[in-house]
């Protein structure tokens, strides 16, 4: 197109103006749009810190980087938009934080998302937050929050999607104007609220998960709930007072995956077409709903969770119950269903949990096709009949049996000895009878065992007192008889209950039965051997063991004394590497390669080039330091001879000159590049992110858990007596200390906490912490960061909020009475770690099948599968420590930055400058240097020799053989007794 001649019409001297002025309007605009930005980027800035003057920073320290030194959009926690640099995000989860929520935060005008859950924050929600006209996300939950909802105030955020206020202490009613978030998809709110739900919340049609349980809200769900939430995927009110008939509507959600309703009033029956919700995870309709339960629940193929507890549903069990593929829990408690129980029910492989109780159903073959799955079984109260068969001892994950109250009879089944986790076992109220089997006393954790009202005869066995964590044994109203053992449980009157047994004699006095009759007679002959025992066999041990002092140990006297070599036998025979090649290796050793320091030195990253370039770590002792030098030997002697998949491998050794002509040490070990156990527990930066493939599952931490356990059993002869480190108690070096150090590990990865935490003071520590929460308030204290996306195990809302399953929560708790066994103040009271690595397997295979790996490689967070992989894999270590190496070894330092993480997130321990390795596989005392405790050793390492224990063998039944013999001659002796 031509361009007319009378647009160059314009003299020279007026274009000239013109562009001058667009150069200065220009010039103009571009520094008042930079004044502008910089304004705006100082009003975020100055909006933080008075964030951060309002809170307490926690233990952590993530507010520290919050100063002058760099730009906040640096600041952790902090994100920023790439375009305007302007605060667009503040995510503190799960830090620590006290204090109030600043209403500046209102000026942070891009805000779109804020994450503070899970801290320690109070006072009232800040009505600010209204002006955050932006905002998609607010996540409040888990604080303490009080006061009202600002929901006059928050209707103005149009875009708010997410909404997470549950567990704080929020008050009042939900205002009818939360209808005008007309973006809103997730709301959870269990606080104290009370009132009735607006019914514009039930009229929004982009609500996906409404959580409001655990309040006062009352009055109906609306019936045509399913019409107008068509997309609700998860509805949850229970623990409220809603009345009303079963919204049978909701059956047109037909994406719902949750549906939790329990204790509540609602009435009436199930809907005939509630099987059309194929997509239902979990189901709870604890409520007062009646008649007969529906067919259909077969087509609930993801069914998880089934809770139809606490209603009075008649008629039986459709037969249909046996067609859930993937069920894990089923209570069908308290209600009036009667008949037998469907055969491919209990045979589920899924299944775990099963409560039938307070029912009428009836028959005699329920134990006949039960998975060996089930943990929990809770029949009781019923009219079950017939006896327990030999099967049921194939129940070896069974925790929990309860079958009291039926019509039961038989004897007791020895194999029910083979539940090896059994913990309580109620049999009361039945007609079971004849003895009781000696062997339960297997039982290594039994803690509630009740078998009164039956007709059960014989003795007391014994055995039973050896059951060191039964803390109640009701025996009474059957026909026992003999004499009441006095040890064990028994010596409490308070913790046992034997009466209406009148056969019984003997007991503590508080128990208040008749003294047993002295037997005189034929005893009198046993009575005499066991004096002739007690007096002619000590002497005789006496005697050869004087002798035999004497033979060898003057023997040995005369050998030469062989010295310590600080380059044990396998290390002789590693890769020598000189100062000058490590000092390459690291760069001199820069502080650029450092990663990492101890006690005793420094760890470098080093490459060896001569040697494929291969990754390393070197330790280089500060022989400045005092102990630095036994360290060095400690750990030689230590790793000599050990072969284990959870131990640090060591590469090579360094004891040399160095460049100043000083003496330098240096241990080459193994490069792991996922660092150390206590950087994934406490990762310095953490993000909303809910995956991450670097993270840990619960099954890697329970793997390295149970390895670590197997490395604890290192031979080692003259080693000082060290302190226990401050994950331990404090006293004499014994495994015992390792298995309390490892309990307080387990405490620490479970809950997030480090034992050290501001909040541990007086007699509060992380032991007393866990253990008061144990079995009400177990999910305030577990480590959220467990459930993590990603974890096939958790279920996760729509919103990104975890819903812990069953399964998670009982693996939670196993974990953590296991923490709780390993770390009891008396050693006597721990776990052996042969025990542990069991118990810990045994978790892994009922809660998560098998060993899964879930690498991830943007952040440091391991999730409850991981951790679970990670407990097992130390505790293996542990157990090999304690009870597979030439002699037993105490690692005297276990704690998580001393448990390292190979490529594959296997843990490894390392640094044994503390180990300590004990001669004898017995219990010690920390008592050293004195001449009876010299004598005493003396005689421990002769009765190791095997000609010695050949010896003595031959010696006690020479002496066995003399008693024999003047017991039958003692009719021809008086012997003064």
């Amino acid at each position: 197109m031509e361009v007319p001649n009378t647009m160059w019409g314009f003299r020279s001297s007026t274009l000239a103006s013109i562009f001058l002025l667009l150069s200065v309007a220009m010039n103009f605009s571009v520094s008042h749009v930079s004044a502008s930005k910089q304004f705006q980027n100082e009003t975020d800035r100055l909006a933080l810190l008075e964030f951060k003057n309002q809170i307490y920073d926690g233990p952590f320290g993530v507010l520290n980087s919050w100063n002058h030194s760099q730009h906040h959009c640096h600041w952790e926690g902090v994100t920023c938009s790439a375009r305007h640099q302007r605060v667009i995000a503040l995510i503190l989860r799960h830090k620590q934080l006290s204090g109030t929520i600043s209403p500046h935060v209102g000026n942070l005008s891009f805000m779109r998302f804020i994450q503070l859950a899970e801290n320690q924050f109070h006072g009232e929600i800040p009505q600010e937050f209204g002006r955050l006209f932006r905002l998609r996300a607010l996540n409040l939950s888990s604080n303490a929050i009080k006061g009202k909802i600002p929901i006059d105030q928050l209707s103005y955020l149009k875009k708010l999607e997410n909404f997470y206020l549950h567990a704080n202490n929020l008050t009042g009613e939900i205002p009818s104007s939360i209808g005008n978030l007309s973006s809103l998809t997730t709301l959870t709110a269990e606080n104290k609220l009370s009132g009735i739900i607006p019914a514009s919340i039930f009229n929004s049609s982009a609500i996906t998960v409404i959580s409001v349980g655990g309040n006062s809200f009352h009055g109906n769900l609306p019936t045509n709930i399913g019409l107008t939430l068509p997309n609700l995927e998860a509805l949850g009110v229970g623990g409220n007072n809603f009345y009303g008939n079963f919204p049978s509507s909701i059956t047109n959600a037909s994406g719902l995956e949750i549906l939790d309703l329990p204790y509540n009033k609602f009435a009436g029956q199930i809907p005939t077409n509630l099987g059309d919700l194929t997509q239902v995870k979990l189901l709870n309709l604890g409520n007062q709903l009646s008649g007969a339960i529906p067919q259909g629940f077969g087509n609930f193929v993801n069914l998880i969770q089934l809770g139809l507890e606490l209603n009075s549903f008649s008629g039986i069990i459709p037969r249909d119950f046996g067609k859930l593929p993937n069920l894990q829990g089923l209570r069908l408690d308290y209600n009036d269903l009667s008949g037998q129980i469907v055969s491919t029910l209990c045979n589920n492989t899924n299944l775990f949990y099963l409560d039938l109780s307070f029912n009428q159903f009836e028959g005699g073959n329920i134990f006949d096709n039960m998975h060996s799955s089930l943990m929990y079984i809770k029949i009781d109260e019923n009219s079950f009949s017939g006896s327990l068969p030999p099967e049921v001892g194939k129940l070896i994950h069974l925790v929990d049996f309860n079958v009291s109250h039926n019509q039961f009879a038989g004897d007791i089944p020895i194999s029910l000895a083979d539940c090896s986790n059994l913990e309580n076992l109620f049999m009361q109220a039945n007609f079971f009878q004849g003895t009781i089997p000696p062997n339960l006393a297997s039982w290594k954790s039994i803690q509630q065992l009740d078998l009164s009202i039956n007709n059960l005869t014989g003795p007391i066995p014994k055995e039973l007192e050896k059951l060191q964590y039964l803390r109640y044994l009701n025996l009474s109203y059957n026909d026992i008889e003999g004499e009441i053992p006095n040890t064990g449980i028994f010596s409490n009157a308070s913790q046992i209950s034997l009466i209406g047994n009148n056969k019984l004699c003997g007991g503590v006095p508080e128990l208040e039965f008749p003294p047993c009759p002295v037997i005189k007679g034929k005893n009198g002959g046993k009575l005499k051997v066991v004096i002739l025992r007690s007096i002619v066999v000590p002497a005789t041990l006496l005697v050869l063991l004087t002798v035999l002092y004497f033979l060898v140990y003057r023997k040995r006297e005369r050998r030469p004394v062989a010295g310590f070599s600080s380059m044990p036998a396998r290390i002789d025979e590693l890769l020598r590497l000189s100062y000058h090649e490590l000092h390459r290796a690291t760069s001199g050793f820069s502080p650029e390669n450092l990663i990492g320091s101890g006690n005793f030195g420094s760890v470098y990253k080093g490459r060896l080039e001569k040697h494929g370039n291969k990754l390393v770590a070197v330790k280089v002792l500060d022989l400045q330091k005092n102990g630095a030098s036994k360290s060095f030997k400690a750990e030689c002697k230590a790793l000599r001879n050990i072969r284990h998949r959870n131990l640090v491998s060591i590469v090579s050794y360094c004891s040399s000159i160095d460049s100043r002509g000083d003496e330098f040490k240096a241990l080459v070990y193994e490069f792991m590049e996922n660092g150390n156990l206590d950087l994934w527990l406490h990762p310095a930066e953490t993000t909303d992110q809910a995956t991450s493939s670097r993270s840990l599952n619960l099954l890697q931490k329970l793997n390295i858990a149970i390895d670590s356990f197997l490395f604890l059993l290192l031979p080692n002869n003259n080693m000082s007596r060290n302190k226990i480190s401050e994950y331990g108690m404090g006293l004499a070096a014994s495994t015992q200390g390792d298995v309390y150090s490892y309990g307080i590990l387990l405490l620490e990865m479970i809950t997030g906490r480090r034992p050290t935490d501001d909040i541990f003071v007086g007699d509060l520590d992380l032991h007393n912490y866990v253990n008061g929460a144990l079995h009400e308030r177990v999910s305030e204290i577990v480590d959220p960061l467990l459930f993590l996306e990603g974890d096939e195990n958790s279920n996760m809302t729509p919103g990104g909020e975890t819903i812990y399953g069953g399964r998670e929560i009982e693996c939670i708790i196993s974990l953590l009475k296991i923490g709780l066994k390993c770390s009891a103040r008396l050693p006597n009271d721990r776990m052996h770690m042969n025990e542990v690595v069991r118990k810990l397997h045994l978790i892994k295979d009922v809660f998560l099948g098998v060993r899964t790996t879930n690498l991830a490689t943007n952040s440091r967070r391991l999730n409850l599968s991981q951790k679970l992989n990670i407990a097992i894999d130390v505790a293996s270590a542990l157990q090999y420590l304690h009870n597979h190496c030439e002699a037993e070894i105490v690692h005297c330092d276990l704690k998580p930055c001393n448990i390292l993480l190979d490529n594959d997130l296997v843990a490894r321990v390392g640094d044994f400058g503390l180990a300590m390795l004990l001669p004898e596989p017995i219990n010690r005392s920390s008592e050293q240097g004195t001449s009876s405790n010299i004598c005493c050793k003396r005689i421990n390492q002769l009765c190791s020799h095997r000609f010695f224990q050949i010896f003595m063998v031959k010696m006690l039944l020479a002496v066995e053989l003399i008693l024999f013999f003047i017991v039958r001659q003692s009719t021809q002796f008086c012997f003064p007794l």
